[in-house]
């Protein structure tokens, strides 16, 4: 792992494959392990060079104060298109998960030229908070679990390791998987601090910020050959909310992962990568 500079900030990066095959680039959704390894190595092994990153206040990307940040959708947005150029792999495949599927969206609107293919996991095409009315919601009862639980203590890695596999069983997510990222996580944290962990553990930065103008209208204007995957059993972003993708950006192609919810399953590796491998 490494940090690559992009956009006037610092962005940390880690790198498989060889330098000069083509770039897969994956946003993390916050942190770059939300993309996980045997994902990355099975790219790698078909030829690409792959390289995930830390949104900006995760990781070992920029932190400022993840309470109040001084940035945009739409800069984050900037800085993949940036790092597709620092990396020297223009065009790239982009890759989102998570909050890190509507980053690539606004990059691949935003800066075209950057990028060859589109990738979208777990995500949809409307900012945080109260969707659109025909695209479904978190599902409620699923959430009332997830939020009625006390907050850990973040400064101790097993409280916080153990926080984030219970949500995991609520979310019907491996708990053994979520709890060794999690802990792999933590201690990637470069500060302890409550805020700083929560930032990293639960992405809470992404909901404070300025996500307008809306995107949606336009993807109809992505040209690029794009892939939606979605859990079946997504309960945080419903399976309707790739459905909706993959109907309004033209061409895409849907898979949709009948017993995965919001985390890519170890028994869906093989499937996605040769997915991506085949979009380009």
């Amino acid at each position: 792992m490494t940090t690559v500079k992009a956009n006037g900030v610092a962005l940390g990066v880690e790198s498989f494959g060889a330098d000069d095959a083509p770039l897969v680039l994956l946003v993390g959704g916050t942190t770059m392990l939300s993309w996980p390894d045997a994902l990355c190595e099975r790219l790698a092994a078909a030829g690409r060079r792959v390289v995930r990153y830390d949104l900006r206040d995760s990781g070992e990307s920029t932190t400022g104060d993840p309470e109040a940040p001084d940035y945009a959708l739409r800069d984050l947005a900037a800085d993949a298109a940036a790092l597709v150029g620092a990396l020297g792999g223009v065009p790239a495949h982009l890759a989102g998960i998570g909050v890190g599927g509507m980053v690539a969206q606004v990059a691949v609107l935003d800066h075209p030229g950057a990028f060859s293919a589109l990738t979208l996991v777990g995500t949809r095409a409307v900012a945080p908070g109260p969707p659109d009315d025909d695209l479904p919601d978190h599902d409620r009862a699923t959430m009332g679990r997830l939020f009625a639980r006390p907050m850990p203590d973040w400064a101790d890695r097993e409280a916080v390791a153990e926080f984030v596999a219970a949500g995991a069983v609520i979310l019907g997510n491996d708990p053994v998987a979520a709890r060794s990222v999690a802990a792999r996580v933590w201690d990637r944290t470069p500060n302890t601090a409550p805020e700083f962990q929560m930032a990293n553990q639960l992405g809470m930065v992404f909901s404070r910020l300025d996500c307008t103008p809306r995107w949606r209208e336009r993807l109809p204007e992505i040209a690029i050959a794009t892939l939606v995957v979605h859990g079946r059993r997504d309960p945080f972003f419903p399976v309707g909310n790739g459905e909706a993708l993959a109907r309004e950006i033209p061409g895409a192609r849907l898979l949709v992962l009948k017993e995965a919810a919001t985390a890519l399953r170890d028994a869906d590796i093989g499937q996605v990568a040769e997915a991506m491998r085949t979009l380009g």
